[in-house]
């Protein structure tokens, strides 16, 4: 008989709900049953027990993982001043497996503490960066490695850069963009980077709580480039309201014999430009369509948005854990994804100084920020 797996979800409507999805994923599963589901808001509670086909609902995720013996728990909400304590508790209550929203979490001395407490009991995470799993984005590792661009020369990564531009897109979508930076060209050597607001260089008086639980935040506009090996560089920029029509929230890798462009999702927009002058406009070249068939092939998918990246996402962490190794879009990576953006913000905080990475300091840098 087929091993069932008993599933837990963890919500809190009003402080991040269930994120983009993550917990009705489940229930594409025949293998998995989703047993409970916690939320400390009576209201979402109540929704939650009905959209998950009436699982036990319980008003503190501590108290589900006293009473239900769980396999995998999906830790759903976007605000992650939460993510911390409940990956903790479920690591602690034996779960084996755990599909958590992104970001990671606050600091990277809290991502130690996650990454220790899950290595000690062999807890697989997977965290919920979608375009890892991208059919599209198998296609692009294909034509980087068949020199379709030549020699890779540097990465420009953008976030949506509407509303949120500055520091707090740097932290909910730049998440995306850096994790996906990192698996192309592996871990980045060091960072130098700045935060402005309004012009002005960021000082403590700027610093304020950020929206989602990002804990102390500040600045409109950021920016920070990182050394990548094989002397590659990539640089991030996002501005307050600078976004363009459509945005260019998404990767774009340039080479010496041309330029590959993505956007973010399970099908993501992407394209090939056969120019090592990166100009089309003076040599008459033209942008190249790529497809989950690959290039200039006809998309035979139907885009299935996030829920699409999220059943691939759960396969692959209950593959995972029979099979005994990391998920694609690991807690490293996501550590890793989390220790980029920080790096801008200590950067910043010494002065525009070029800091190596692993990062000595753990904590937020805007704490401990000069006047």
């Amino acid at each position: 008989m087929a091993t069932k797996y008993r599933i837990g979800v963890l919500g809190s409507t009003g402080r991040g709900n269930y994120g983009h999805g993550l917990d009705t994923v489940w229930q594409e599963f025949p293998n998995a049953d989703v047993v409970a589901v916690a939320d400390d808001n009576p209201t979402g509670l109540s929704k939650a027990v009905k959209r998950l086909d009436n699982p036990k609902g319980y008003a503190d995720y501590r108290h589900m993982f006293k009473k239900e013996k769980l396999d995998f728990v999906s830790i759903c909400p976007r605000w992650i001043d939460q993510h911390r304590d409940m990956m903790v508790a479920a690591a602690e209550a034996g779960v084996r497996g755990i599909y958590q929203e992104k970001p990671l979490c606050q600091t990277l001395r809290q991502a130690d503490e996650m990454i220790a407490t899950c290595e000690k009991s062999n807890i697989k995470v997977a965290v919920a960066h979608q375009t890892r799993y991208s059919p599209v984005l198998t296609q692009i590792e294909q034509l980087l490695g068949d020199g379709k661009i030549g020699r890779v020369l540097e990465y420009q990564m953008h976030g949506k850069e509407d509303h949120r531009g500055g520091s707090e897109d740097l932290w909910v979508l730049g998440t995306h963009i850096f994790d996906l930076t990192q698996y192309l060209a592996s871990d980045p050597l060091w960072v130098q980077g700045y935060a402005r607001h309004e012009g002005e260089l960021v000082t403590r008086k700027h610093v304020k709580p950020g929206n989602e639980g990002i804990g102390l935040l500040a600045g409109d506009s950021v920016g920070a480039t990182y050394a990548l090996p094989n002397e590659v560089f990539a640089h991030f920029r996002s501005v307050k309201n600078g976004a363009g029509r459509p945005n260019r929230f998404g990767l774009t890798i340039f080479g010496t014999a041309g330029v590959i462009k993505m956007t973010f999702g399970y099908l993501p927009t992407a394209a090939l430009l056969p120019d090592g002058s990166w100009a089309p406009g003076r040599t008459g070249k033209n942008w190249i369509p790529i497809s989950s068939n690959g290039l200039d092939q006809k998309e035979t998918l139907r885009d299935g948005g996030l829920h699409a990246g999220n059943i691939l996402a759960v396969r692959d962490l209950i593959d995972a854990v029979e099979e005994d190794r990391d998920p694609e879009a690991s807690l490293h990576d996501a550590r890793t994804a989390t220790e980029m953006i920080v790096g801008l913000f200590e950067s910043h905080r010494q002065g525009g100084a070029r800091v190596t990475f692993p990062l000595s300091n753990r904590d937020n840098p805007l704490a401990t920020l000069p006047n």
